[in-house]
């Protein structure tokens, strides 16, 4: 695999900011690497990572074998950072929704040529905030996205406990979001998108994003995860949950991100 350390200057930032990719290497004779044989004229497919609040660009490989799970299937790594934007354009900041969602595809597109950006071959995934930000591009741009995948991820946003919390920091929060009583029903509400989504004529189902989210028992999100899968199934959405043992940590994203590259490779596979 080969390792790319960018920095560049983002318009919808106003700022500099970093991004790592890692993308299979044809040929190797590295431990742990190989050959890759899915290579096509499209160019490999990407697996988009997010982190979650308070992280960066660094943290997937700096608290995870990433970069050997993803040689394992062949899969280019992009993470980007986002700081505290929280996938949003926040209502007093940045614009880090415009970043995430358009730019930060449009500047691989030019510069990872070698990156596919066929929907079939294009992938999303975060933990904790950036599960969040994996669902909800996914379910905003479903014409760009094979599937997304979250990790202990605020799903559900406005569940009681979410609110209580966003209440108990609210000019933190409302500084990223706007007033807290208006998530409800709004683009940044991910049960919302799911109504929005399925309502949409021009959408087939089979055109839907799958969906992948794993909780831990013991996460303080474990119940906000179960409340999401309850609403959306209610609506009609397939979702692969999947809950175990586990806390808020990096020990069990690091174990469960195996199982969603692996989930992915077998979608790709179909």
């Amino acid at each position: 695999m080969v390792l790319f350390e960018v920095n560049y200057f983002s318009n919808s930032l106003g700022i500099n900011t970093n991004l790592k990719v890692i993308i299979p290497q044809r040929e190797t004779n590295q431990i742990d690497d190989k050959d890759y044989d899915n290579y096509n004229k499209d160019g490999y497919p990407v697996i988009y990572l997010l982190h979650g609040l308070g992280n960066d660009e660094s943290i997937w490989m700096r608290r995870t074998s990433i970069e050997r799970y993803a040689s394992k299937y062949g899969f280019a790594v992009v993470m980007p950072t986002t700081q505290l934007g929280g996938y949003i354009d926040n209502a007093y900041g940045a614009k880090y929704w415009t970043f995430i969602s358009e730019e930060l595809p449009s500047f691989c597109k030019e510069y990872f040529s070698n990156l596919s950006d066929k929907k079939e071959d294009t992938f999303v995934a975060g933990a904790s905030m950036g599960g969040y930000g994996a669902f909800k591009l996914a379910l905003s741009r479903p014409e760009r996205f094979k599937a997304a995948a979250a990790l202990s991820g605020p799903l559900d946003i406005i569940n009681e406990s979410n609110l209580e919390r966003f209440k108990s920091k609210r000019p933190f929060w409302e500084e990223i979001f706007g007033k807290i009583e208006d998530i409800g029903g709004s683009k940044n509400d991910l049960v919302y998108l799911v109504d929005l989504i399925l309502q949409n004529n021009d959408i087939k189902i089979e055109e839907i994003p799958k969906l992948y989210s794993w909780c831990g028992t013991e996460d303080f999100l474990y119940n906000c995860n179960l409340e999401f899968e309850e609403k959306i199934k209610n609506l009609g959405m397939k979702l692969e949950a999947n809950y175990s043992k586990g806390d808020h940590n990096w020990s069990s994203w690091d174990r469960e991100i195996k199982n969603v590259l692996k989930w992915f490779s077998q979608l790709r596979n179909k």
